[in-house]
């Protein structure tokens, strides 16, 4: 395998591990941020993680490009996997592409499972926001000790629309 082309290869790796590894920092930065009620920076957050995405994806087109380059070099087809290309490639290209492999497959996971995470926060803090709305309303249901639903009395509700 030409080995200018794996080891190119190779540095987009490491640059879209990098990149990987701030994403997922970001994504539990968020979900401190959602876990703390402090949605002063919710905001902000997303932003941060929408970015290292857009910069993700800038890199994955780099890694496309480089994999078919270091592809041509040993006669497999276009767009292959990383597995492929570390059967495909001599030592010690061949224990350096099975290891970002690894990482980013761990990466990955990790990042799915995050993102899960945020995606039950926010789910739970909509739900609770159309709670508190719903109960802002005259006869506000409750539930009782046993479990039954009880609807309040009739009460006024203030809200300081200042904020």
């Amino acid at each position: 395998m030409g080995a200018g082309h794996v080891e190119k290869l190779t540095w987009v790796l490491w640059r879209e591990r990098e990149l990987l590894e701030g994403l997922l920092y970001r994504l539990e930065l968020e979900e401190l941020v959602m876990s703390s009620g402090r949605t002063r920076w919710i905001a902000a957050s997303a932003r941060d993680v929408e970015e290292a995405a857009r910069q993700i994806r800038e890199v994955e087109v780099l890694r496309a490009v480089a994999a078919d380059e270091a592809a041509e070099t040993v006669g497999l087809p276009p767009n292959p996997s990383l597995s492929a290309l570390a059967t495909a490639a001599d030592e010690p290209w061949a224990t350096i592409l099975t290891e970002h492999r690894d990482a980013l497959m761990v990466l990955s996971d990790e990042i799915i499972k995050a993102a899960a995470t945020n995606r039950s926060l926010i789910s739970s803090g909509l739900r609770a926001a159309h709670e508190t709305l719903l109960g802002l309303g005259n006869g506000a249901k409750t539930y009782t000790a046993d479990g039954a639903v009880a609807v309040g009395q009739t009460r006024s509700a203030v809200l300081d629309r200042s904020l």
